[in-house]
C-alpha cells in the first residue's frame, strides 16, 4: 500500500459523459461502493458519471475497471474506452491500443483528427444473453409497454446487450416523454434482472438518429456510447436505419457502424481532457 497522502486523477469526458480516471497500476487501491459514490458526488466530491480505474493487464495494454456513480461495477462504457484509448496514445507512443474490460478486449485507434475509434465487439441478441427474465423469440420487438393497455405511451422496444443491457424505444417526438420519470421505472422493470439502460430514439433519416438515454446506475446522461451501439444494431434489425449512421446525443454526435463483414460495432467520436488533479486520501476513507 502506498503511503502517499494524495491520490492523482484525471477528469475526462466523451461528449459530456464524464469520468474520474485513476491509474491504479502502482497505487493498488480497492474501492468500496461508498467511496465510489462519494467521489462521484457532484456537490461534495469530484463529480462524474463513472469512475474509471486502470489496472495492469496480461492480454492487453491496460485493464479498465468501471464503476457507475451509484457505486456498482459495470462491464462496459464506450465513451470511457475512447478516453482511455486517447490516454494510451501518449503513454505507448502509438495510435492503436488494446483495452481489457469485463466485457472483453476492445481495440482503440486515435484518428488523425484526434477522434477515437473503438471496436466494441459483437452484440448479443438472445433473450438469455441480454438477459431477460422471460423468453422472447424476437428481441427486436418485445412485449413491454408504458401507459394504458389499449393506448400505450411507449411499447415494443428492441433489446440487446452490447457489454451491458439496453432497451430502445423508437418514438416520433423525444420531448413528448419525460425520461427522468419513466427511466427509473423501466431500468428496474422485472424483465431486466440485471437492470437496463433505457433509450428513446427518433429516426431523423436512414443515416441519422437522435437519442436520449437513462443510464442504469447513473441516470440521465449527456452521452452513452453503448447506447449508441445498441441504437445502430436495433435500427438495422428493425429496418429503420443503415449500418453506418450518426447518433446525436445531448453532448454531441457519434459516428457508428455495425460492420457487415464481421458484425462488430465501431464507434468514433471526440474526447476531452478537462484537468488533472489530486484528492486527499483521508477525505474518501482510503487507509
Amino acid at each position: 500500500m502506498t503511503h502517499r497522502c494524495t491520490i492523482p486523477f484525471l477528469k475526462m469526458n466523451g461528449l459530456g459523459n464524464d469520468f474520474i480516471i485513476i491509474d491504479n497500476r502502482t497505487l493498488n487501491l480497492s474501492f468500496t461502493n461508498r467511496q465510489v459514490r462519494d467521489l462521484a458526488n457532484r456537490e461534495t466530491g469530484i463529480g462524474c458519471d463513472q469512475l474509471i480505474v486502470l489496472e495492469t493487464s496480461k492480454p492487453a495494454d491496460i485493464f479498465m475497471r468501471i464503476y457507475n456513480a451509484e457505486g456498482g461495477e459495470v462491464d462496459a462504457c464506450g465513451n470511457a474506452t475512447r478516453c482511455v484509448g486517447w490516454l494510451l496514445q501518449t503513454e505507448l507512443g502509438r495510435a492503436t491500443s488494446l483495452i481489457e474490460t469485463n466485457a472483453g478486449l476492445l481495440g482503440a485507434v486515435v484518428q488523425a483528427s484526434g477522434d477515437v475509434s473503438v471496436d466494441m465487439g459483437l452484440p448479443s441478441m438472445g433473450w438469455e444473453q441480454i438477459p431477460l427474465s422471460e423468453e422472447f423469440y424476437d428481441t427486436s420487438r418485445i412485449e413491454l409497454q408504458m401507459g394504458p393497455i389499449d393506448n400505450p405511451v411507449l411499447h415494443s422496444p428492441c433489446v440487446v446487450n452490447v457489454g451491458n443491457p439496453h432497451c430502445i424505444f423508437w418514438v416520433d417526438d423525444l420531448a413528448a416523454h419525460d425520461l427522468s420519470k419513466i427511466g427509473p421505472f423501466l431500468e428496474n422493470h422485472f424483465l431486466f434482472p440485471e437492470q437496463a439502460n433505457i433509450t428513446l430514439a427518433k429516426v431523423e433519416s436512414e443515416n441519422e438518429v437522435t437519442i436520449r438515454v437513462w443510464e442504469r446506475g447513473a441516470g440521465l446522461t449527456k452521452a452513452c456510447g453503448t447506447a449508441a451501439c445498441a441504437v445502430v444494431v436495433c435500427g438495422v434489425r428493425r429496418k429503420l436505419t443503415n449500418r453506418t449512421i450518426t447518433v446525436n446525443l445531448p453532448g454531441g454526435a457519434l459516428k457508428m457502424e455495425w460492420r457487415e463483414s464481421d458484425d462488430h460495432i465501431m464507434m468514433t467520436g471526440a474526447t476531452e481532457l478537462e484537468y488533472a488533479g489530486e484528492f486527499e486520501r483521508a477525505d474518501f476513507a482510503f487507509s
